[in-house]
């Protein structure tokens, strides 16, 4: 059997690893890190998402590492954010790769319809599995780790059915989204988040693609009154950090970063925010004015039905890019179902 230390040895061996961790952070030149997203300041993901794991890291590296925000395009448009973390325009960058159809195509299954039913567990699988792949598609930048939300139709008129979008102008998610409308006949509208309040206001949009809390943060609701009830579609996100910002931090500094850079905060941001913008779903149905459109069984599998061509398209454009796309699709597929986050 072995002997244990007396309490108070066990007390002075703790104090001593403290000291030293405390040291090892004080050798760490104290750096700014420059966070950069294109969300309004007070949005959702903001708060249980961005200033979250901020702290968290602020607090691991003691202090050594302040994080500084730059919300709402400050340092640049929402579809640029990838670069910016590769140019070293900001440190930390939250990109949505759809913005850029067709540049990140293995990261886009994430995107396909009806896939995902839980943000949560969702971006958890999604994360798993995408970090095979981070290196290549990513390669330019630190891959830190990625989450999604799920989303649907926001009309000026009731939608039930596929067949109605045919002529309509849809502000679409991301690519895939915007492949799907195609599909469907309509005509994609290609502005980002925060420009899309006044694409609708303007008449230049009749519709939006996206998830039930940011209608009402981003003020989309005195644009749109109707709201499909489905789970039409999920947008992939992406943390990415810059090589060279990275490679100048400490030892210790970098070790806060890698600790901060996965698949658990993956999941728990993906919680956080994913289950805040369903949560808007209840508010909006008991807002004055708002109506949500439900669906027949078979209505909802007319528009499963439709979307069915996408997942061969995601094949082949994968297979070009030089992945397995059917290997990969699976493999995600078995990540969500792992997690019981599969539509």
């Amino acid at each position: 059997m072995r002997a244990r230390l007396p309490s108070c040895l066990r007390l002075a061996a703790a104090a001593v690893l403290a000291a030293c961790a405390a040291g090892a952070f004080a050798q760490d030149k104290p750096v700014e890190l420059k966070f950069a997203h294109w969300l309004p300041a007070n949005h959702s993901l903001a708060r249980n998402g961005f200033e979250p794991w901020a702290k968290s890291v602020e607090a691991a590296s003691k202090g050594s590492i302040k994080v500084v925000f730059f919300p709402s395009q400050q340092l640049g448009k929402a579809a640029d954010h990838y670069d910016m973390a590769r140019d070293g325009i900001a440190d930390v960058t939250w990109a949505n790769p759809g913005y850029q159809a067709g540049r990140f195509p293995l990261i886009a299954a994430g995107e396909l319809p009806f896939l995902v039913a839980k943000p949560g567990p969702g971006s958890a699988a999604l994360d798993a599995w995408y970090r095979r792949y981070a290196g290549t598609e990513m390669k330019d930048v630190k891959f830190c780790f990625a989450h999604l939300h799920v989303g649907t139709l926001h009309a000026k008129k009731p939608i039930t059915e596929p067949g109605q979008l045919k002529g309509m102008k849809i502000r679409s998610s991301n690519g895939t989204n915007a492949q799907f409308m195609t599909l469907l006949g309509a005509t994609n509208v290609q502005v980002s988040a925060p420009e899309a309040r006044d694409a609708l206001e303007k008449g230049v949009a009749d519709a939006i693609s996206f998830p039930w809390g940011s209608i009402l943060s981003f003020g989309i609701d005195k644009a749109v009154k109707y709201h499909t009830d489905m789970r039409l579609y999920a947008s992939d996100f992406a943390w990415v950090v810059n090589k060279g910002w990275y490679d100048k931090l400490g030892a210790s500094q970098k070790k806060v970063i890698d600790d901060h850079c996965s698949n658990e905060w993956a999941a728990k941001v993906g919680a956080a925010w994913g289950d805040d913008e369903d949560s808007g779903q209840a508010k909006l149905e008991k807002a004055a004015g708002h109506t949500i459109v439900k669906l027949t069984p078979a209505q909802l599998d007319a528009w499963k039905k439709a979307a069915e061509p996408l997942y061969g398209q995601w094949v082949q454009g994968v297979d070009k890019a030089g992945a397995n796309g059917k290997q990969a699709l699976a493999e995600l597929r078995k990540e969500l179902d792992a997690r019981k986050a599969g539509n």
